[in-house]
């Protein structure tokens, strides 16, 4: 979803040309790709971020009310623009620059379908420090991260790098079912809702 023509023609030939991924439809703007996943149900849809109609923040709020269960990627020019933050905090699964790779785009659709939310590894780091918190919130972060054990401080920081469950597993020698289970009480334990949120306590606390 992009209002640049060229845009849609470049995402539909990444994409059109991999076997395993149906491209359902296209929107140039955000009421259009909000009514086309209220049709479609689209496992993942791709949202730029400044479109006409309606902007790309509103139309990811208005996907993720809708109850469609898309998981929504957005796309951004600048990977410091804070309304991407905003984007994640409203639900969306993750973000990607607009000159990623486009094998990398591939492979982070194929992620954010089976659920893995995904962040473009370049801008992870700034990322987080655009939501650095309080000095308040570092304690609190730092409170929160005393109660990990060694194995979740690990699987934490791999998490805040960027990996997948399958490159934490590799890089751990776990299990991938060891690292979701891992995961799971991280964001208990670090009162995280998701990878993001994750990514930030673990920022906040300091933790190397």
């Amino acid at each position: 979803m992009d209002d640049d023509p060229l845009v849609r023609a470049g995402l539909t030939m990444m994409l059109g040309g991999d076997a395993g991924i149906e491209l359902v439809g296209e929107a140039a703007n955000g009421r259009e790709g909000v009514d086309l996943v209220s049709r479609r149900k689209p496992d993942v849809a791709l949202m730029d971020i400044r479109m006409p109609v309606l902007d790309g923040l509103a139309a990811v709020r208005e996907i993720v009310a809708g109850g469609s269960g898309t998981r929504v990627i957005v796309l951004t020019t600048f990977d410091a623009d804070d309304m991407v933050l905003t984007a994640l905090r409203d639900g969306a699964a993750g973000f990607l620059l607009k000159d990623t790779p486009p094998a990398d785009l591939v492979d982070a659709v194929r992620r954010v379908s089976r659920g893995e939310p995904m962040l473009s590894p370049s801008v992870t780091h700034r990322l987080i420090a655009a939501a650095t918190g309080s000095r308040a919130q570092d304690a609190d972060a730092r409170a929160l991260a005393e109660s990990l054990t060694q194995r979740e401080r690990e699987v934490a920081l791999a998490v805040a790098r960027g990996l997948s469950n399958a490159e934490i597993a590799a890089e751990l020698f776990l299990g991938v079912a060891t690292v979701k289970t891992h995961i799971a009480h991280l964001f208990t334990k670090l009162d995280a809702g998701n990878r993001v949120q994750l990514a930030r306590r673990i920022h906040d606390a300091g933790l190397r």
